[in-house]
């Protein structure tokens, strides 16, 4: 079947470092010109490197191309289903969970943003930065009921109890919404070891006025020097429109943290 022509591309960038208080990056991540994403092993669980890693393969495995809704939710279905295979392979796994933000290239030319757990999606347009995820967790359902301000969220000692999460579980789900996908836009996927420790005004200010692979540089820098204790993992995707062609049938996906340090031993054909 042959690839749909695309006016949309994105221009991206990553970075992620496993920190000085952690011994294993459970961070994983991957971009491509049809997509990127970030994936956070669950912290207290079996396996978070592998779980991220394994989740941010599978989805990336075989796509070419732009999707639905529909063709992003089986995407994702079907990575799920590959960490149930692990568990089910070797039971000492079992638990093992992976947070996940990513974007992708849509076929009517607009953005599909899907999420599920505490890694966010930002939104740089004309200078200001958003957030565009809402974190399944905890402490933001005691935001959500004014039991704590979002000031004092960030140094709740619960804040990284996630209540959303993939893990290979018939009932986990994934929330995926439509963006239009303008021209100069920036968006911003991270883990949470840069939210969790970087101000939202400081983050704005590292991945505005330069380029992807600078701005993800910047904001893991940022993280490191806040004394983050968790891994850290940035992705930073330009939105590019213009004439429509066809992403190559080879496409250029790079992947980083977990999911490069595994990117040699196989989880493709888990």
């Amino acid at each position: 079947m042959p690839l749909r022509p695309s006016r949309v591309r994105l221009r991206s960038a990553a970075v992620s470092d496993t920190g000085v208080h952690r011994a294993v990056n459970q961070d994983a991540a991957f971009t491509a010109p049809w997509g990127g994403a970030v994936a956070d092993g669950v912290g207290g669980g079996p396996a978070g490197d592998l779980a991220s890693a394994a989740f941010a393969h599978r989805l990336a495995a075989g796509r070419v191309g732009t999707v639905d809704p529909e063709t992003l939710a089986v995407s994702v279905r079907h990575a799920n289903w590959d960490l149930r295979a692990h568990v089910e392979r070797d039971p000492s796994l079992s638990g093992m969970a992976t947070t996940f933000t990513g974007v992708f290239v849509s076929e009517t030319d607009t953005l599909l943003l899907a999420h599920t757990g505490d890694s966010r999606a930002y939104l740089l347009r004309d200078g200001v930065l958003t957030q565009q995820t809402r974190d399944d967790s905890y402490v933001q359902a005691l935001v959500d009921r004014g039991l704590v301000t979002a000031q004092d969220a960030a140094s709740h000692p619960r804040r990284n109890l996630i209540t959303a999460s993939l893990s290979g579980g018939e009932r986990d789900r994934v929330m995926v919404a439509e963006h239009e996908a303008r021209a100069g836009d920036r968006w911003v996927l991270c883990s949470d070891g840069l939210s969790d420790y970087v101000p939202h005004e400081d983050i704005a200010e590292a991945v505005t006025g330069r380029s992807a692979s600078e701005a993800a540089a910047d904001a893991v820098a940022r993280a490191l020097e806040a004394g983050t204790r968790d891994n850290v993992t940035v992705v930073v995707c330009d939105i590019e429109v213009g004439e429509a062609v066809s992403f190559s049938a080879r496409p250029d996906t790079s992947f980083y943290g977990a999911a490069a340090a595994r990117f040699t031993e196989g989880l493709e054909s888990a």
